[in-house]
């Protein structure tokens, strides 16, 4: 593997602050990352921001086919004669940014659910895995690098001080585990902290289903908007459109202390609120 400095110095070329660019600079690394993904000739693979292919490349040999998307449209020429180089002929590139991407076409077309892959960038890290919550019925699995920081929060657990919108989201469809961690020292530009691997197994179904689930999203979003206040205080005045005196009687009837916040609640009592009224309105 060529190191990443040297390539994109060839190329006449830098990384990108505006796409979060840090390519990683080990393939030792990329192998773990794929090994410990489990990805095998069944799987079909989408990879989030291939960049020089240093993923792309052990998912190819791994996967059945890879459909590797790059927002970045300089990159595409480099990508194409990596993987040109190493004889590879099962990946697809796409010039996409992924919050545009059709997945859901992509499973269709292999009749199968797909594994999505991919290092992503801190800025629209959680927009990632709002559309993969709600395009999950095509998908088996995500695993996915983060930065440090935003792992713990994803997986923090109920009473947390980092459990909060998206924790709720992930836990009401997933399980969640921590694979590996990667220093920061392996990348390149290196950035400020380490990152860490999460594996994301969608369930087939819910322990404790919402009735509305898009209602259900809107009003973990309400609860968490204003985090440090009350839930009867961050309800009330929320996009949601209830009073104070509304949001108490719905808190009341799902068995929830109003004066509690957000961050206490568990998955079950989240849906026992959005599931206050079967017209899916508190």
């Amino acid at each position: 593997m060529t190191s990443p400095r040297t390539l994109l110095s060839a190329w006449n070329l830098s990384p990108k602050k505006q796409f979060g660019q840090n390519f990683l600079t080990d393939p030792k690394t990329a192998e773990m990352i794929v090994s410990r993904s489990g990805i095998s000739k069944e799987d079909i693979v989408l990879e989030i921001g291939a960049g020089l292919g240093a993923l792309t490349v052990p998912l190819a040999l791994a996967a059945e086919k890879v459909y590797a998307v790059e927002k970045d449209i300089n990159l595409l020429p480099l990508l194409r004669t990596e993987l040109l180089a190493k004889n590879i002929d099962n990946v697809s590139i796409m010039n996409e940014n992924i919050l545009d991407t059709d997945i859901e076409s992509t499973a269709v077309k292999h009749g199968r659910k797909i594994v999505v892959i991919g290092n992503l960038p801190y800025n629209i890290s959680s927009q990632v895995l709002v559309k993969l919550i709600i395009q999950r019925k095509c998908l088996s699995r995500a695993v996915l690098m983060f930065q440090k920081e935003l792992s713990e929060r994803i997986c923090a657990k109920p009473g947390s001080k980092d459990y909060g919108r998206i924790s709720v989201m992930l836990r009401y469809c997933a399980d969640i585990d921590k694979i590996a961690d990667v220093k920061a020292s392996l990348f390149f530009p290196k950035p400020k902290i380490d990152s860490q691997i999460i594996e994301i197994k969608f369930k087939e179904s819910q322990d404790f289903p919402a009735d509305d689930e898009k209602f259900f999203f809107s009003v973990i979003k309400a609860a968490f908007g204003k985090r440090r206040k009350t839930l009867k205080n961050s309800l009330s005045g929320s996009e949601l459109g209830i009073d104070a005196q509304t949001a108490v009687s719905a808190l009341n009837i799902a068995g929830i202390d109003p004066a509690r916040r957000a961050e206490t609640l568990t998955v079950e009592e989240f849906v026992k609120l959005s599931n206050t009224t079967p017209n899916g309105r508190i």
